[in-house]
């Protein structure tokens, strides 16, 4: 071969595979930085529907119903609502009809049943008010907070964070996600929850004393909401400890059934 047409051909090859490689290099960084492994996106289903609600955050409110308040020993009166955060791997999903084992926890010997109503927002923003509240709820589940007590009572004696007690696996128990262009707005309507078939937990939805739609106002102070914010809207009076065997059953009017097995 003409060292001249090698010399061609080698130098063409060359400026070729540099090309390829910038090529390559441009793409990767229009691509943008890869995660170095990747993490499940947190999701719940959706009553009637293949598509599934994703998780963003988790707020639930505390000592909401008066009588809980009570027990819990706080006063009832309407001072400011106060609340706290779950992470989402938290969620454990519950199918409609079936009884869900659900793990007893680590390190408590306390461990509490809280039954709420849960609602999902479909948009957010800040300042809301509470006459455009509801506007952002994209639909509505039955849930349950499940609390180490005695791991919350000894971090609150103790003037620290009780994240231990409330922000633990399988914490934020939840049933299918019932979109409101099929249930309506749940602003009143029984609320209750049985261990073994004993009614322990029984009130009205329109007990609460910051109603949801204020929650999601008040919330919009302190946090700029979004899509795929969930709350956990308050439990009722007598929250109570179960036991590996017991089965739960949560009840919601106008919402199935919830129900799960402490193993």
């Amino acid at each position: 071969m003409d060292p001249i047409n090698r010399r061609t051909i080698l130098t063409t090859g060359a400026v070729a595979l540099a090309g390829s490689a910038l090529a390559g290099e441009v793409a990767q960084a229009q691509a943008g930085p890869k995660g170095i492994f990747s993490v499940a996106t947190v999701t719940i289903p959706i009553v009637g529907e293949t598509d599934v609600f994703p998780v963003r955050r988790i707020y639930c409110i505390g000592r909401n119903y008066a009588a809980h308040s009570r027990e819990m020993g706080s006063d009832p009166t309407r001072e400011p609502p106060f609340f706290f955060q779950k992470p989402t791997d938290a969620i454990q999903n519950v199918k409609i009809g079936e009884v869900a084992d659900h793990p007893y926890p680590s390190l408590t010997k306390n461990y509490h049943y809280e039954v709420e109503l849960v609602a999902a927002l479909k948009s957010g923003g800040t300042n809301i008010p509470v006459d455009r509240a509801l506007d952002h709820v994209y639909g509505y589940a039955v849930g349950l907070d499940m609390t180490r007590r005695d791991l919350q009572r000894a971090m609150g004696d103790e003037k620290k964070p009780w994240e231990i007690g409330k922000s633990f696996d399988h914490a934020a128990v939840i049933g299918p996600i019932h979109p409101v262009a099929k249930t309506g707005h749940m602003t009143k309507g029984p609320i209750s929850l049985a261990v073994n078939g004993t009614v322990k937990q029984t009130s009205d939805l329109d007990k609460m004393i910051w109603s949801v739609a204020e929650q999601i106002s008040k919330l919009s102070d302190a946090f700029e909401l979004k899509a795929g914010d969930i709350i956990y809207s308050g439990t009722p009076e007598n929250v109570g400890p179960v036991v590996k065997g017991d089965v739960l059953l949560c009840k919601i009017q106008g919402l199935p059934d919830m129900s799960i097995k402490v193993v």
